[in-house]
């Protein structure tokens, strides 16, 4: 027979985990001895090895209590269904790694295949990292919350991009950024802009958002406030367009 702190020693847990185990009825209490310690035997030690091998697998400690005394078919079957729940929780945490590198990375949301693409394709075309961490967070912004629309929105853009006039026009509006807000050059490009926005879609309206949707303002906002000079030429260019 040992006492309490042997049987913690030989099989690797504490002895207050064994007191727990013992108030918890998972441990049966074993008899003392005349001087009124707790002695244990073989069987003692052998639950206690099942009961932390239970435990270190995730198993509640109640459900541990249950399966102690159960048939060996109930037994297996129960393991059978923890290893299941472990699987998905596994399978979750997994997404959730997953998830953090992608937010590690800077991705905040998973934007389509094409769009990713896309934004890729901004360095090759001369566009600064700046232009393309605002392009990513916009998107990810208007997939978050028209994703109905998103879609249509951004195969007008890259359209857009594609065409290498057009293009030339987004890269200097990019590059206008550092400009002073008064400078002509800022005249000059919202009156390109204008002109090739009605040349694009004549007396149509070009893709947007509900009428009723907040966002396109938020993002205009958001894009007008990273420079002085982005704020003149959205200012300039509603003039042109209402004119």
């Amino acid at each position: 027979m040992i006492t309490i702190g042997q049987l913690a020693r030989y099989v690797g847990v504490s002895i207050k985990t064994i007191r727990v185990y013992h108030d918890k009825g998972l441990l049966p209490e074993p008899d003392r001895d005349a001087s009124g310690y707790r002695r244990y035997g073989a069987n003692d030690a052998i639950t206690l090895i099942k009961i932390r091998a239970l435990a270190e697998a995730g198993v509640p400690l109640a459900r541990i209590r249950d399966l102690r005394s159960a048939p060996d078919e109930k037994f297996q079957q129960a393991l059978r269904e923890i290893d299941d729940a472990l699987t998905a929780r596994i399978r979750g945490l997994r997404a959730t790694q997953e998830r953090l590198r992608q937010l590690a990375a800077g991705h905040l949301a998973p934007l389509p295949t094409e769009v990713g693409a896309h934004l890729e394709d901004l360095a090759r075309w001369g566009f600064t990292p700046r232009w393309a961490d605002l392009q990513r967070d916009l998107w990810i912004l208007v997939f978050a919350t028209h994703s109905d629309q998103a879609i249509t929105l951004f195969h007008d853009q890259a359209e857009t991009l594609a065409d290498p006039a057009l293009r030339q026009l987004f890269l200097d509006y990019d590059h206008a950024h550092d400009l002073d807000a008064d400078d002509p050059r800022i005249d000059d490009l919202a009156r390109r802009i204008t002109e090739a926005t009605r040349n694009r879609y004549g007396p149509d309206e070009p893709p947007q958002l509900d009428a009723t949707s907040e966002i396109p303002a938020l993002i205009q906002g958001t894009v007008n406030a990273s420079s002085p000079a982005w704020q003149r030429l959205d200012t300039l260019m509603r003039a042109h367009l209402d004119a």
